[in-house]
């Protein structure tokens, strides 16, 4: 998959997350569907990104990002059930991305 086009579904599959999260609090019918295409999206753009040529501590980061987004989508699947448990899965989930995006942030600084 080319990098623009995975750029796009990662920026749409965001919103849609970020939408649901926040609709499903005003108890909107259509929340968690808004939900479960973002982590699916999130999770596609993820699993998308070819491996090949990182090093170890990329990998692992690229590792990171891929269970965070299977987080999410258990998490949606939570909100489907009215669980309240999605919110704990999700809150992991973004603790890992955050984790990803500082170190590779601080990678490239001092490249």
């Amino acid at each position: 998959m080319k990098s623009s086009i995975r750029n796009i579904i990662y920026m749409l599959a965001a919103l849609l997350l970020l939408a649901g999260a926040v609709l499903h609090f005003t108890q909107w019918a259509f929340a968690p569907y808004l939900f479960a295409f973002g982590a699916a999206g999130l999770t596609v753009s993820y699993l998308t990104v070819s491996p090949k040529g990182m090093d170890f501590r990329h990998k692992r980061l690229h590792n990171f990002n891929m269970i965070a987004g299977l987080l999410m989508i258990v998490a949606s699947g939570l909100m489907f059930s009215q669980r309240k448990e999605w919110v704990i899965l999700l809150l992991i989930a973004a603790i890992l991305q955050g984790y990803v995006a500082f170190v590779w942030k601080e990678e490239k600084k001092e490249e």
